[in-house]
């Protein structure tokens, strides 16, 4: 089969990026989130919406779920003989949108300013499903003039904001369809604008709540305080272990390693951050090692009284839920039960205190050589015009990604995405560049043309 040539495929692309970017405004409207309290409806729409888009470029489609999860939709395309398979990841689904108050603009009507198209999953993670769509729409697919040079599968889930908790058994569901030569995961980021990246590491995360009593119920302040210990106080003393006086995770047992030989200005990392005058940086190491390779503990949120509500009374009972991130090498059961062994030590006069386990996920390591990372290094330096990417971590943690490893050990991973530093992911004007997301859709268009080459060597 003849297939497209390098200025080919980036004059296809620039072609179809009007409609790309049409359809993804179409996906970002739909809000479609897999969190529990929330209406589910618009996931069911979102997941017919891209079984539509896979059908517009050819591919057999099936809506799947497992159990109570929410619909995954997979598309495929047999492989022409002696070619190899990719399979394309991404997921549909999008986290809540917080205090609206927060965003400049309606978050699920994509606005565009300066450049940058926002709105919730405009980034995370519909760009990376419509990467996905405009690689295989420049090659033809689904047309007369089809070149596609290799099989795909695209799968894209619809509960990975929510902890992919049926992705095991969709992954055991549908083992031989998925198999594949490598697997592209879009749902990671960029180094910079004009930088691209490859990701070959992730922390692993364990969420888990820590609750405090000290009374059967809330007592007179003033009749009571001074001999008994309100649960608040005994929350914030036991909090307060949790890093030592440099802001380092101070949990013993915790692995830490040292990251890629990256630099992160301080002023670059306070800038994307939104860190205030003044505040300064914890724990200790270079920037990148303190994000990817080093322990993390955060308090997410603590259940108490209201300020403009709590009366004058000793609190009898409080929670917090504590999340914790895990070098690559942890063991998030091992480092759960480390976490607890700390706290259990430090209980301040007494207090009842008990625990409970969310959630997990495991940390992993990519080795990215092979002819398959070349194919894709090659890629992402022509689209981004000669920029070699760089190999990054990632201090965030996506779980599923040692499932792929395990189920698939033979494949090549490589992880990519449409976001860069500003893309405020999760947080409120989450965004998407429109500069780079045009170099993310040729860099997918030339990887799947330059795998197709490297499988016949």
């Amino acid at each position: 089969m003849t297939t497209l040539t390098v200025d080919q495929l980036r004059a296809a692309i620039e072609r179809e990026l009007p409609g790309v970017r049409a359809d993804l405004e179409a996906l970002v409207r739909i809000p479609g989130i897999a969190f529990d309290g929330f209406d589910f409806a618009p996931l069911e729409r979102s997941a017919q919406a891209v079984a539509d888009l896979l059908r517009g470029v050819g591919l057999e489609v099936e809506v799947s779920r497992v159990g109570d999860g929410h619909p995954a939709v997979i598309g495929r395309r047999p492989a022409p003989p002696g070619a190899p398979t990719v399979l394309l990841y991404a997921h549909h689904d999008v986290q809540p949108v917080g205090d609206l108050s927060k965003w400049e603009s309606d978050p699920f009507e994509p606005t565009e300013r300066d450049g940058r198209l926002y709105g919730r999953g405009a980034a995370d993670d519909k760009a990376g499903v419509m990467a996905h769509v405009a690689a295989l729409r420049a090659f033809g697919c689904g047309t007369a003039d089809d070149q596609l040079p290799l099989g795909v599968v695209v799968f894209i889930e619809g509960e990975e904001e929510f902890g992919s908790d049926s992705l095991p058994a969709l992954l055991e569901k549908h083992r031989a369809e998925l198999t594949a030569d490598v697997i592209v995961i879009a749902d990671s980021g960029n180094w910079d604008i004009g930088v691209p990246a490859l990701t070959t590491s992730l922390r692993g995360i364990v969420n888990s709540f820590v609750d405090v009593k000290v009374l059967n119920s809330a007592v007179h302040s003033g009749m009571y305080g001074g001999p008994v210990p309100d649960a608040l106080t005994v929350m914030c003393r036991l909090l307060a272990t949790l890093h030592d006086d440099n802001g380092d995770v101070a949990v013993p047992g915790l692995v830490s390693k040292t990251a890629a030989p990256l630099d992160y200005p301080e002023d670059r990392y306070r800038a994307e951050a939104g860190i205030l005058d003044g505040v300064e940086l914890i724990g200790t190491g270079r920037i990148v090692d303190r994000m990817w390779t080093k322990p993390s503990l955060s308090v997410l949120g603590i259940d108490a009284p209201r300020t403009a509500e709590a009366p004058n009374a000793l609190v009898p009972s409080a929670r917090a839920k504590l999340s914790m991130r895990l070098a690559p090498g942890d063991d998030p059961k091992s480092a759960y039960q480390a976490l607890q062994a700390h706290l259990e030590k430090h209980i301040p006069w007494g207090a009842q205190v008990s625990f409970e386990f969310e959630h997990d996920g495991n940390p992993c390591v990519i080795d990215a050589t092979g002819k398959y990372f070349d194919a894709a290094r090659s890629a992402f330096a022509t689209a981004w015009d000669g920029t070699e990417p760089v190999e990054i971590g990632v201090g965030g943690s996506i779980p599923f990604i040692a499932t792929f490893q395990e189920v698939y050990p033979q494949a090549s991973i490589l992880v990519t995405g449409v976001e860069d530093p500003n893309a405020k992911a999760h947080g409120p004007n989450e965004s998407l560049h429109l500069g780079e997301f045009a170099r993310v859709c040729l860099a997918e268009a030339l990887l799947l043309h330059n795998v197709a080459e490297a499988a016949k060597s």
